[in-house]
């Protein structure tokens, strides 16, 4: 696959998952993941998500800004590796705005701890296993009868 495809591929799986598990370092060293909603992705796998001024991830961000998020949905999954930046601009704020923010924004988007938070990916590993679960299952079962390694089907890892 060439690298346009494979950036093509990482998009995809991120725009049909919708919902990230966002990875921060706490002031402990320790790995923190949540799930967030991502707002947009650009074609080079940048990413952007609203969150609050007030919440753990903002200040793991600001202390050390090296984040990874990952996707999953039905037999697709993608871990994206970045750095990421809070960023408090009210015009890319009302850019981004959409109803389903509203939900923990109900005062709109000049709510004062309105915030988002922008990945700069830098590079992007996936995983897809054409035929959905029936056919890993079949794949899983194959593999210990002839005690093979299973084929988990398509892979690939692209710089962004």
């Amino acid at each position: 696959m060439s690298d346009a495809e494979n950036v093509s591929k990482v998009t995809d799986i991120i725009n049909s998952s919708h919902i990230g598990m966002f990875t921060t370092v706490n002031e402990d060293g320790a790995l923190v993941s949540r799930p967030l909603a991502v707002q947009d992705v650009k074609d080079d796998g940048d990413m952007w998500f609203f969150t609050s001024a007030t919440t753990s991830q903002v200040a793991q961000v600001r202390a050390n800004p090296r984040v990874n998020v990952s996707f999953g949905k039905g037999t697709e999954w993608v871990s994206v590796a970045g750095t990421a930046e809070v960023v408090t601009d009210r015009q890319k704020i009302h850019e981004l705005w959409n109803p389903a923010v509203e939900a923990w924004f109900p005062d709109g988007p000049d709510t004062p701890v309105a915030v988002l938070l922008h990945v700069d990916s830098d590079s992007a590993e996936y995983w897809t296993s054409p035929g959905g679960t029936a056919a890993t299952v079949l794949q899983w079962v194959k593999s210990k009868v002839t005690h093979s390694r299973m084929s988990v089907g398509e892979s690939g890892t692209v710089e962004l």
